[in-house]
């Protein structure tokens, strides 16, 4: 798969053409392997829905505490955060602990283009067209113990930038957490930019992490460490909710949250009056990622 630079990236208005080309051809997403990653990530992504969220929409409607609670919080918030320089800790049960810039990360891993639907826990989607890398690329430079089980994932602690961090919104910093095999797999996805640019600080700047087939709060932002441990890491939901957010948070429309039902989504960028539609299992992506929960009960595993 190809590699591209932020310069050949397509423009917003041809990405929202494309997809009609990418219909046309009635791509069948079980014909497709994970060594197709570009036709992969398009066709799950638009499956749903035929238009990808506008940039506009993407970088001023978000969930990101650290800015504030309010949907327009971490745009307006966000936009004199210092980025650089930045260092991530790669750490725990590995062979070789490292410590990487981000700038340094960026040169040893091109982005490629990975357009993924986000599905938040609160019922709304966007479609977008991140840039980025596999975490596993990332992971396979430290040499894993065969005693790690789990990533833990840690996000920036500066509430004199952060002004959400001055609240108790959440114990801060911020962390979550995914099994071995879910960080490894392909689609889990170091995130550098989106729309062709580089990540705005509002999405996560300068490094986060995505995984598709999963809410969007198991995705954290502005990563400062990734420690690879041996128990399940308890993540910052987890902690203020356990009842309501479980360590798995999987997408799956047969789970209501306890407040509201996840059967259905809004999608960003649509009328009000639009229609809802259907949220599918896995995001969309069970072709992929099913195989990983195998016999086991995803109501109590939630």
């Amino acid at each position: 798969m190809k590699n591209y630079k932020y310069s050949e990236i397509t423009p917003e208005n041809i990405y929202n053409k494309r997809r009609n080309f990418i219909k046309s051809f009635g791509l069948g997403l079980g014909s497709l392997t994970l060594g197709s990653l570009s036709l992969l990530n398009n066709a799950h992504a638009l499956k749903n829905n035929s238009k990808l969220t506008s940039y506009k929409d993407i970088i001023t409607y978000n969930n990101y505490y650290e800015f504030g609670t309010a949907k327009d919080d971490p745009y307006k918030n966000s936009q004199e955060f210092k980025v650089k320089p930045w260092n991530i800790s790669i750490e725990g049960e590995v062979e070789s602990p490292m410590t990487l810039s981000a700038d340094e990360i960026l040169s040893l891993y091109p982005s490629e283009e990975r357009v993924y639907r986000l599905r938040c826990v609160e019922g709304w989607s966007m479609i977008i067209p991140w840039m980025g890398f596999s975490l596993s690329k990332l992971l396979n430079r430290v040499s894993i113990k065969t005693e790690a089980k789990f990533v833990e994932f840690e996000s920036v602690y500066d509430p004199e930038q952060m002004k959400g961090q001055r609240y108790p919104v959440l114990n801060w910093p911020y962390k979550e957490g995914l099994r071995i095999d879910e960080a490894m797999h392909p689609l889990t996805t170091v995130v550098t930019g989106l729309y062709g640019k580089t990540l705005p600080n509002q999405n996560g700047a300068p490094l986060r992490i995505f995984v598709p087939w999963k809410y969007g709060f198991k995705s954290a932002k502005a990563i400062v460490k990734i420690k690879l441990v041996k128990k399940m890491p308890t993540s910052s939901w987890m902690k203020a909710s356990p009842r309501e957010y479980g360590f798995y948070s999987n997408v799956n429309p047969n789970v209501n949250h306890p407040r509201w039902s996840q059967a259905s989504e809004r999608v960003i960028g649509g009328s009000l009056l639009s229609p809802r539609v259907e949220t599918q299992m896995f995001n969309g992506y069970g072709d992929d990622v099913a195989n990983l929960y195998s016999g086991m009960d995803l109501k109590k595993n939630f």
